[in-house]
This record gives C-alpha cells, sequence and structure tokens, in this order.
C-alpha cells in the first residue's frame, strides 16, 4: 500500500514575520519545494506593514488594513505556525531555543525579526519610554493615550518624541493631526496639547537633502510642535504614574505625559550572543546572497541584516525589496542551484505622510511636496497590502 506521508529532507526555519519573509511565504506557497518542512516562528500573529503605520497613527488605515495575517499566510504557504518568542540559537546542534516550545531543529535557517530604537544610552527609557518598535506595543500605547485624550479633553496634555529622523517626524505630524481633530471636534482648545520633537543633531532627517529636512521642519513649527535641536537625552525619570522628566546632556529638562522612542535602530541582544557574526552595533552580516558570512546555512534580510558590501539604512523598502531574492536563494541552496546576488539601491524614494493627506518625496538630491504624492503613497501603500489578500488565486 503507497504512503500519502510526505517524506521531509530539509528542515526550513523562518523567524520572524517581517516584510521579507511575508514576501517569502507568499512566494513559497505558490512554488513550493516537496520534502521541505517549512516552519515560521513569530511573537505575533499578525505583523505591522511599516509604510501604513503613520497614516494609522492619523486615522487613515485601521487595523485590517495596515496588517498582514501571518497565520493564514503560513497556511497558503504549507507551513508549520509557532507563535513564540524565540530566545537563542544552538548553531552547533542546528537548533532553535525559544520560550514555550522545545527546541526546534533546522537545516537552513532564515531571520527577519526587524529592529528597535536604541534604549541603552538613555537612563531610565526601558522603564519610561514608549518605543516607537515592536510596533504591536507602540499601537496598544497608543490607544490608551487616544482614549485618554477622548475621555478627558479638557486637560493640558504634552506628549514627546526623541529622535528626529523620518520616522520621528512622520509620526510627530501624523500624531498633531489625529489629536488635534479629536479636540476640535469635542470643542476643545487644541493649545491644551504640547507636542516636543527632541533630535541630537543640528538638523532634522539626517541622510535626507536639506530641503526636505527643512520643509518638514517649517510644517512641524507651523503645526505648533517644539523643535529641539543639538540635544542629547541622558535620562528619563518619573515624577507620576502619568508624568516624566527627560533631561538632556545640555541641562535642558522637559516635563512630558507620554515619552516616545524613536532613536537609531538596534538590534536585540541576543542576536550577538549566538555566535552569528555581526557588524559593530549587533546586526547579522549578510554576503550579496542575503546569507550569514559565518554560517552560509543562515540568512538574514531587514532591519536585521547589514550587507557587507553595501551601506543602507534601516528601511522598510529594502525588507521588502529582499523578499523576492532572499526566496530565491533559500529555494536554490536547498535544490543545489547557484546563488543570485542582490545589489541594493543606491537611490530610493521615500515617501513621507504630513498627516493632512499630503507627503513629500525624498529622493537623493530632490524633493517635492503634494496631495498627489500622498495618493501615490496611498495606491502603493495599498497594492502592497493587496498582495496578500485572497491568496488562493495564487496557486499553481
Amino acid at each position: 500500500m503507497k504512503s500519502n506521508i510526505t517524506q521531509f529532507t530539509h528542515n526550513l526555519v523562518l523567524i520572524g514575520g517581517g516584510h521579507s519573509h511575508a514576501i517569502v511565504l507568499k512566494l513559497w506557497g505558490m512554488n513550493p519545494i516537496p520534502g521541505v518542512r517549512l516552519t515560521l516562528i513569530t511573537d505575533r500573529t499578525y505583523t505591522a506593514y511599516s509604510g501604513m503605520l503613520p497614516g494609522q497613527v492619523a486615522g487613515f488605515y485601521d487595523f485590517e488594513e495596515t496588517h498582514i495575517d501571518l497565520h493564514s499566510l503560513s497556511q497558503f504557504a504549507g507551513a508549520n505556525f509557532y507563535l513564540d518568542t524565540v530566545k537563542d540559537l544552538d548553531l552547533k546542534n542546528k537548533q532553535i531555543i525559544c520560550e514555550k516550545h522545545p527546541p526546534i531543529a533546522f537545516d537552513y535557517l532564515s531571520l527577519d525579526i526587524g529592529s528597535v530604537p536604541e534604549k541603552s544610552t538613555i537612563l531610565g527609557a526601558s522603564d519610561y519610554a514608549i518605543p516607537a518598535k515592536p510596533v504591536s506595543d507602540f499601537l496598544t500605547a497608543w490607544e490608551k493615550i487616544k482614549t485618554t485624550i477622548k475621555n478627558y479633553p479638557k486637560q493640558l496634555y504634552t506628549l514627546t518624541i526623541i529622535g528626529g529622523g523620518a520616522g520621528g517626524v512622520e509620526l510627530a505630524c501624523n500624531m498633531r493631526a489625529y489629536l488635534t481633530n479629536i479636540m476640535k471636534n469635542l470643542e476643545v482648545n487644541t493649545n491644551n496639547l504640547t507636542i516636543n520633537l527632541i533630535h541630537k543633531s543640528n538638523s532634522l532627517l539626517t541622510g535626507h537633502n536639506h530641503w526636505v529636512g527643512k520643509r518638514l521642519e517649517s510644517i512641524l513649527l507651523e503645526n505648533g510642535t517644539n523643535i529641539y535641536l543639538n540635544e542629547t537625552v541622558f535620562e528619563i525619570t518619573s515624577n507620576s504614574s502619568d508624568n516624566y522628566v527627560i533631561s538632556c546632556n545640555s541641562g535642558l529638562n522637559i516635563s512630558s505625559n507620554w515619552v516616545f522612542l524613536v532613536t537609531q535602530a538596534s538590534a536585540p541582544d541576543w542576536i550577538e550572543k549566538t555566535g552569528l557574526r555581526t557588524d559593530k552595533t549587533g546586526f547579522i552580516l549578510v554576503n550579496d546572497y542575503l546569507q550569514s558570512i559565518s554560517h552560509p546555512n543562515i540568512f538574514a534580510a531587514g532591519d536585521i541584516a547589514t550587507m557587507e558590501n553595501y551601506y543602507r539604512p534601516k528601511a522598510g523598502v529594502f525588507a521588502v525589496r529582499q523578499g523576492q531574492p532572499l526566496f530565491n536563494n533559500l529555494q536554490s541552496i536547498i535544490l543545489g542551484n547557484k546563488l543570485q546576488s542582490y545589489s541594493p539601491q543606491r537611490f530610493y524614494l521615500s515617501l513621507i505622510g504630513t498627516g493632512n493627506k499630503k507627503a513629500i518625496a525624498s529622493w537623493g538630491k530632490l524633493g517635492l511636496e503634494a496631495a498627489w504624492l500622498w495618493k501615490l503613497k496611498d495606491y502603493i501603500d495599498r497594492k502592497f497590502m493587496d498582495s496578500f489578500k485572497d491568496l488562493s488565486t495564487e496557486k499553481n
């Protein structure tokens, strides 16, 4: 009698449900390799698309529109789905150490676990600040803030963002837009809300062209946001359960009800302890194949990876672009085929939403502001998210 049981010859495990792995799962479901046991380990069932997060903060999108269902995506790919947190890797025995499950064996491994804002340089940040990532934790805190202001709109509120890169500036614009709309609808003076933005450099959006940084600075100042440049935060202390003091090296002290951390990206501490080769900041070093330079059976993509031959910022656009080449090389190494090199683009288009259904485009030395750019951003983001819906029609 012929057995219908699949004989698995390879274990491929994906750790993390970032943009690259979401694309890998979709492509795998369309082109599976017989005999490969595919597993996804993730600490969340729904993963947020970072490109739409500011729009969700502004109230333009709801949860479903901005999140990918990793469980459904895993089912489409024929993958085992483990909802768990990875604590360590036993590279000698090729095992993944999780909080809830017994060690999980792998032959090939890929990591796409993102990054978190750097907070080790700020005393009290772990206790009192709200990091922008993980997104699920950030959104939980944001919902509580919205509820508080809706319930007690006549009180004075101060919200402070530490970090004046694209992420911090975009959050400042969209938070301001949403909260002032709440107050206007409740016929409350919008001056009750104070928003501060603290940045360690002498200009906003380091890495973008001068015009983009200055234009966004003007927008923030016009809407009443206080901007503090050349300020390095060294400590956050608690005055009470709902009030904190942010202390800077210059002697500046700012009192705030909420403190958001949108600082430079950092890697989870456990990565460096695994034995994987990392860069000086703890991110996994990979070659042009997105393959670990120390362990050829391990791959990494998205924020957690640093390409040895290319310096690129930790931006979602690269995670999305890495999805297809990562899929190609995971299948190629299993099948014994030649790996394909990936070269990230030098210049990339950033579309920064300003909270009023306008956007600013930043591309190299070029910058432009227009309402049609928001429509373009909305179209691109929705198209990406729509690619993960109704996957039943994608099967070969």
